[in-house]
C-alpha cells in the first residue's frame, strides 16, 4: 500500500517522525482534525516455560495494527472473541504496556509518558468498562466513586466535589437521592450510567467504550447507547467503541474497523461496510446479521473451523484456514491493506478482493 494511499485513508504511516506536519494534516473528509493515531501497535503477552521460566512463545493478542480517529466521531473496533479489540483499547489506555509501537494523542506520543504524567493524560483519555458490576468498587457509594475521580485528578475543589457528583449523576439519567445508594443497590443499566459518568467527571476528549453495553438487555443497550449519543453531542466527544455486535455498532459509529486475530481485515465508513463489504470474513459477519425483512434476507456464510490460536497465527493470511475463497497464495503472502475501488476511505486486506466482488456481482 503506497503511502500516499495510506494517508488518503486515514491510517499513520510507520515509522513517520512526526505525527503532524502542519495543524489540518490527516483530515478524513469533513470529520476535523486528528486527535488519536496507533501506529504500527504490537502486545504480545510472554508464555513462560521449562525449568528457569524462561519465554518460550508469546500470545500475539495484537499484530502491528495502525489507524487514526478524529475529533467527534466514532470509530467502532469489531471481531469475534479473541481478535484483539478489547487489548487495543487497553494498550492505548496503558492500563497494558505494549510490546512496540506509538500511540500519538494531541501530538503526544503516550507511550514516552512517565507512570505520573500519563495519570495527568488520563484527563482527556477515559474509559467505560464492559462489566459494570466489577469495575465500580462496591463499598463506595455511587457519589463517593465520582468524588473520588474528581479528587485524584485535582479538577474540582473539595467543597464543590459533591455537588459535581450529583451533576454527573443527573447528566446521564440517575436522580439526586440516589446518589447514596452503593452499586448492588443500582440495576446492571444503572451501574453503567454510573461508569459513564464516572468517565465524564474528568471532560475528556476521547473515551474508550470497551463492550459497554454486551452485559445489558437489549432494551437498556438502545437506552444507554442513545444517552452515548447525546452525551457525545453536548460535550463533543469522541468515541473509540468496542464490540462484538454489529448490530449496536450500526446504530451508534461514523467509521468501522474489522479485525481477526490480532490483525485489522478492513476499515470503512458505516454505509460502504454495511452495503458492500469486501473482505470474506467481514461479509460473513455481516451475513449473521438476523432481519426482520424477508426480502433482505442474505445467504448465510458458514465459517469452517474455529478461530487459530494466536500463540501460532497461521502464516500469510490469518483468515485462510477458515475462508471459503482461500488461495495458495494466501497460505503464504501476507495481504496489505488497500483502497477498495474508487473509495478513499474503504480499505481491505485480500489478495483478491475483486475478483470475489466480480464473482459475487454475477
Amino acid at each position: 500500500m503506497t503511502n500516499e494511499a495510506v494517508k488518503e485513508a486515514g491510517i499513520s504511516i510507520p515509522g513517520e517522525k512526526t505525527p503532524f506536519k502542519s495543524k489540518d494534516q490527516w483530515k478524513l473528509g469533513t470529520k476535523g482534525k486528528e486527535l488519536l493515531r496507533v501506529d504500527s501497535l504490537k502486545m504480545y503477552y510472554p508464555i513462560k516455560g521449562g525449568f528457569l521460566g524462561r519465554t518460550v512463545n508469546h500470545v500475539k493478542a495484537v499484530d502491528d495494527i495502525s489507524f487514526t480517529i478524529y475529533e467527534g466521531e466514532t470509530v467502532s473496533i469489531v471481531g469475534e472473541s479473541g481478535c484483539g479489540k478489547s487489548t487495543t483499547g487497553r494498550a492505548i489506555m496503558r492500563l497494558e504496556e505494549p510490546t512496540a509501537g506509538r500511540v500519538w494523542f494531541e501530538g503526544t506520543d503516550l507511550l514516552k509518558l512517565t507512570k505520573k504524567q500519563m495519570l495527568r493524560k488520563r484527563r482527556e483519555l477515559q474509559m467505560i468498562f464492559q462489566d459494570p458490576y466489577a469495575s465500580l468498587n462496591p463499598r463506595k457509594t455511587a457519589a463517593q466513586t465520582l468524588e473520588e475521580a474528581l479528587k485524584i485528578q485535582q479538577i474540582v475543589p473539595a467543597d464543590k466535589r459533591r455537588e459535581r457528583a450529583i451533576e454527573l449523576l443527573e447528566m446521564v439519567g440517575l436522580a439526586a437521592y440516589q446518589a447514596d445508594r452503593f452499586p448492588h443497590e443500582f440495576s446492571g443499566g444503572q451501574r453503567q450510567r454510573i461508569g459513564i459518568a464516572r468517565a465524564l467527571s474528568v471532560n475528556p476528549k476521547l473515551v474508550i467504550c470497551d463492550e459497554a453495553v454486551s452485559a445489558l438487555d437489549v432494551s437498556i443497550q438502545a437506552q444507554v447507547l442513545n444517552l452515548l449519543k447525546k452525551l457525545q453531542k453536548e460535550l463533543k466527544l469522541t468515541y473509540l467503541f468496542i464490540s462484538h455486535d454489529l448490530g449496536v455498532v450500526r446504530h451508534i459509529s461514523n467509521r468501522i474497523i474489522v479485525m481477526y486475530l490480532g490483525k485489522i481485515v478492513e476499515i470503512a465508513d458505516k454505509a460502504s461496510l454495511f452495503n458492500d463489504a469486501q473482505h470474506p470474513y467481514t461479509q460473513a459477519l455481516l451475513s449473521a446479521i438476523p432481519s426482520l425483512n424477508p426480502a433482505n434476507k442474505k445467504e448465510r456464510t458458514i465459517l469452517k473451523g474455529d478461530i487459530p490460536s494466536p500463540i501460532d497465527p497461521p502464516g500469510g493470511c490469518r483468515f485462510h484456514t477458515r475462508c471459503p475463497f482461500a488461495r495458495d497464495r494466501c497460505k503464504t503472502d501476507t495481504p496489505e491493506l488497500r483502497k477498495v475501488k474508487d473509495r478513499s476511505f474503504h480499505l481491505a486486506a485480500c489478495h483478491f478482493m475483486e475478483e470475489i466482488e466480480a464473482a459475487r456481482s454475477r
